[in-house]
């Protein structure tokens, strides 16, 4: 049988999103990062050509219909670049809802430096956190595992995905920000998620994406109240 997104057990419909997240008060959603933020990615038959980022959007919008979204996303960068190109804007946008994703530029690069990494990517958590926005931040799936990068490279890539996984968690911890923890989810594993460069994730992997991180705010949404 084959999967679509209407029968798709890892993949939120669109009305069960919006009950998770009825009551959300966000008005204000800014997406900062790299090519994930962006929403770089390949149609799938049966998935709405959509990234987890619109997806979201979308839910939110349907709460609130005055909401105002923002994505600077940009493919290729490090950490370092999107705080140097983007925190700026995102702070003069005055978020409500902020979501950060990048590092993995960063170890695909000679000279991967985690402390480096750590000081920028603290810097744009921080700086939204101070500002009042919740912010989500997530561990990237582990393409290295799923068998997407040369043998010669599967240990180092693996390595540095968890590393950058466990320091994004750390930093949401001391933020107080949300974290989603992609990294050792089941669905990673499965090259249907992938797009064909073997690096991005399809429109079956931001459906999934976008899910998870729903679930993650109607948690933190049900934290907040309790």
């Amino acid at each position: 049988m084959t999967v679509t997104e209407a029968t798709d057990e890892h993949v939120l419909s669109a009305e069960a999103a919006r009950a998770l997240l009825a009551g959300a008060p966000w008005k204000r959603m800014v997406t900062l990062g790299d090519s994930v933020a962006e929403g770089i990615r390949e149609p799938v038959t049966g998935y709405q050509d959509l990234s987890w980022a619109d997806r979201i959007e979308r839910t939110l919008r349907e709460i609130h219909p005055d909401l105002t979204a923002l994505n600077l996303g940009q493919r290729d960068l490090i950490t370092a670049e999107v705080r140097e190109t983007q925190l700026s804007d995102a702070l003069a946008f005055k978020p409500d809802l902020s979501f950060v994703i990048c590092g993995g530029n960063d170890f695909l690069r000679p000279g991967f430096d985690l402390d480096v990494v750590r000081r920028d990517l603290m810097a744009i958590v921080s700086a939204l956190r101070n500002q009042g926005s919740d912010v989500v931040t997530f561990g990237m799936f582990d393409i290295a595992e799923a068998g997407l990068v040369p043998k010669k490279y599967a240990k180092s890539v693996s390595a540095a995905t968890r590393a950058l996984a466990q320091l994004t968690k750390e930093i949401a911890e001391e933020c107080g920000a949300v974290y989603v923890h992609f990294t050792d989810h089941p669905l990673g594993s499965d090259l249907s998620i992938y797009s064909s460069d073997r690096l991005h994730l399809n429109a079956r992997g931001h459906a999934f994406a976008a899910s998870e991180k729903v679930k993650a705010l109607a948690r933190h949404l049900d934290e907040k109240q309790n």
